[in-house]
């Protein structure tokens, strides 16, 4: 699902300065990017579909840095402009950035950062003389270094969502949405969302029909229905594991069928409850209560797609008090009820097949296919209520008060406090990526 911000108007009806043009889209890429994410607007924004009723675009390649540009597979691309392209353009498209956690090699690092300065200044500027800037996935991570996403909702990968919000605390990350549409700042998920994206830009720039003829092309559905809820896993930043709290986390994990609260977690931690919120939020950008509700949810997804126990036994072998927790949180999370995430997945199985002991599971169970027709919905105001105040673990849906006093972030509203609760504050790391104030 996406998110279309109302939040600011002004900033989408700004009008470009200077020689920039409208109908040119700029695409700013960088060595080591995925090819995949990087030819995403490339195919939409930089072929000629006027026959199919598709408005043309006049598409600028830059490279952020000196080539030859590395790429999957070992591939090497030579963009045919440098920088100055993206003077000329009414949006600019960061498509990706390479591994969000490796260094770049000592002795290339002064250059990098050079390189990479100028890159972000150029954003900048375009940005300020009245461009759309666009990130894609981890271009999402460019964008926020840029300072471009300060204040802002954003979304990327779910994998590298507490990344970002971590790395970049004033930036109102939702790894729930496919894509963020914040007026003239525009963020998606990975992959396959960034093509959402751009449909939607196409959408917004000519209209439905533009839109699902470039959609029947591309042999896509005009509008996705749901989010990334389906595919978030128990995802933690890498640098958990040299910590203390690692052992914490894996025990929660492998016990999550018992019924145990937060300050079971602070104690075993032997923390005061302030001081385990903090440290777990510092650590994995996620307050404790949402993530240990996550966890439970995610366990009864597996369940009910790897076993036949009934929704009560799901519950009570996830560790919620009572099987109504479960359908709340389950919905609040889903946009579904566990009978009809069953159901749904059911339908979607090779016939014949059946659900197994999931105690004799070894790995993973199946993904729900992407194209399960189960009902989505991501609501931030829903999902939001749904966490609570981290003072106890309640699994009763209702009984988690509000976020009020969590921090605001402005007149962004419900998008500030709900990415507040969600991720907290961190350090950067990417050249000339900017702190939080």
């Amino acid at each position: 699902m996406s998110h279309d911000s109302t939040a600011a108007p002004d900033a989408a009806a700004r009008k470009l300065s200077g020689r920039r043009r409208k109908e040119i889209v700029a695409v700013l890429l960088f060595s080591g990017g995925p090819i995949f994410e990087s030819s995403i607007p490339l195919s939409v924004f930089g072929i000629d579909r006027q026959d199919a009723g598709v408005p043309r675009y006049r598409l600028l390649v830059a490279a952020g840095e000196e080539g030859p540009l590395r790429t999957t597979g070992g591939l090497e691309l030579t963009a045919p402009h440098g920088l100055e392209a993206i003077s000329r353009a009414g949006t600019v498209v960061v498509p990706a950035w390479r591994s969000i956690t490796s260094p770049p090699p000592e002795e290339a690092l002064d250059a990098l950062r050079r390189a990479h300065e100028e890159a972000l200044d150029a954003l900048r500027r375009a940005h300020e003389e009245g461009a759309r800037i666009v990130g894609l996935c981890t271009g999402a991570f460019v964008l926020a270094a840029a300072g471009l996403l300060d204040g802002r909702p954003a979304t990327t990968h779910w994998m590298y969502a507490p990344t970002l919000a971590k790395r970049y605390p004033s930036v109102h990350v939702d790894p729930r949405e496919l894509f963020v549409d914040d007026g003239d700042v525009l963020t998606s998920a990975g992959t396959a969302a960034g093509i959402d994206l751009c449909l939607h830009i196409v959408r917004t720039d000519h209209g439905n029909e533009a839109a699902g003829a470039l959609a029947r092309r591309l042999v896509v559905p005009p509008r996705r229905s749901g989010g990334q809820e389906r595919y978030l896993d128990r995802s933690l930043p890498e640098e958990i594991g040299a910590d203390p709290l690692a052992e914490v986390v894996a025990w929660a994990l492998e016990h999550l069928h018992e019924q145990f609260d937060v300050e079971t977690l602070a104690a075993r931690a032997y923390m005061s409850r302030r001081t385990f919120d903090r440290r777990f939020r510092s650590l994995t950008g996620s307050a404790p209560l949402q993530w240990l509700i996550t966890q439970r949810v995610l366990q009864a997804q597996r369940l009910l797609e790897t076993s036949d126990y009934s929704v009560d036994e799901v519950a009570g072998r996830c560790g919620f008090r009572s099987p109504v927790a479960l359908r709340g949180h389950f919905r609040r999370q889903l946009g579904s009820s566990p009978a009809a995430y069953r159901a749904a997945y059911r339908a979607r199985r090779p016939q014949g097949e059946r659900p197994v002991d999931p105690d004799s599971v070894v790995g993973p169970p199946p993904a729900l296919p992407q194209e399960a027709p189960v009902p989505m919905q991501t609501r931030r105001t829903a999902a939001a209520s749904s966490l609570g105040p981290a003072a106890s673990l309640s699994t009763e849906p209702g009984k988690h008060g509000s976020h009020g006093s969590h921090g605001s972030h402005g007149s962004h509203g419900s998008h500030g406090s709900h990415g507040s609760e969600l991720y907290a504050a961190g350090r950067p790391s990417l050249p000339g990526q900017r702190s939080a104030p």
